[in-house]
């Protein structure tokens, strides 16, 4: 694959549980809406416009694998594929009658509007979101016991590898014992939203050519996929208490994985 394909098929139209640019009539109350960035290659930064006269655009209450241990406001929401969140959208900072279009400020033109909200009619609040939502345990450096590599490149051939191999059935990468909780260190030479399977993970920290440190705005609370830019590098910190078995970890931009960017876990 090569060109403009390279990194990953785009398409010229956006669709909202298979609908192109729906609307939505809600009362002037607050929503909770389960986002999944569900396209093969295409990032999203999503932002609400107008934007609300007050309070942030989207309190975030869930992550890729459940509720967070508390609120997290934004007023937009960088997604790449696979990621998940759980938002609460306010609608009573707008009057009604108001049309609030849920955009999409890393595209244009047809791929920049996602959908829109039609705030049609007045209603009596009846929901509240607590400053604490679940009992959160975040896992300590200290908790790993084994620390891994995992760099997400280009080979030969046009070819996207993990620690330079391209996905062998036959072939095991990691082999954590069940139970284990290990830290994973990543690197990418290009955009990547690696995902691993069966696991998930606490994002420790993000570093760059020329800074570092903590865990991103998007990063709170479990996950099983984190979007790595390219030049970018991340320490995950995973807990493999499910299931013994083979399971794959991968880059979920659909070309990079089908262009062999897969590898195996064996949870022993």
């Amino acid at each position: 694959m090569e060109g403009d394909y390279m990194r990953g098929v785009l398409g010229d139209a956006i669709l909202v549980n298979g609908a192109p640019w729906p609307y939505l009539e809600v009362s002037n109350t607050r929503y909770r809406f389960r986002i999944l960035n569900a396209s093969n290659a295409r990032r999203y930064k999503l932002a609400l416009d107008p934007p609300p006269s007050e309070g942030p655009s989207f309190v975030q209450v869930g992550s890729d694998v459940g509720l967070l241990g508390q609120p997290v406001h934004h007023e937009q929401i960088e997604t790449a594929p696979a990621e998940r969140f759980d938002v609460v959208i306010d609608f009573s900072a707008y009057p009604v009658g108001t049309a609030v279009t849920l955009v999409n400020q890393f595209g244009r033109g047809t791929v920049g509007q996602v959908m829109r909200f039609i705030v049609a009619r007045a209603a009596r609040e009846e929901s509240d979101v607590s400053s604490r939502l679940v009992d959160f345990e975040p896992l300590r450096r200290e908790d790993a016991t084994v620390t891994r590599k995992m760099r997400f490149n280009q080979g030969d051939r046009g070819m996207w590898s993990i620690n330079g191999e391209p996905f062998d059935p036959e072939r095991i990468d990691a082999q954590p014992s069940l139970g284990a909780t290990e830290i994973w260190q990543i690197s990418t030479n290009a955009h990547h939203p690696v995902h691993l399977h069966l696991a998930h993970f606490q994002v420790l920290s993000r570093r760059t050519n020329r800074s570092g440190g903590e865990a991103g705005p998007y990063d709170a609370g479990w996950k099983d996929t984190i979007d790595l830019g390219s030049g970018q590098n991340a320490e995950i910190i995973a807990r493999f208490d499910g299931y013994r078995g083979r399971y794959v970890f991968h880059c979920h931009n659909l070309e990079h994985e089908d262009m062999a960017m897969m590898a195996n876990l064996e949870v022993a």
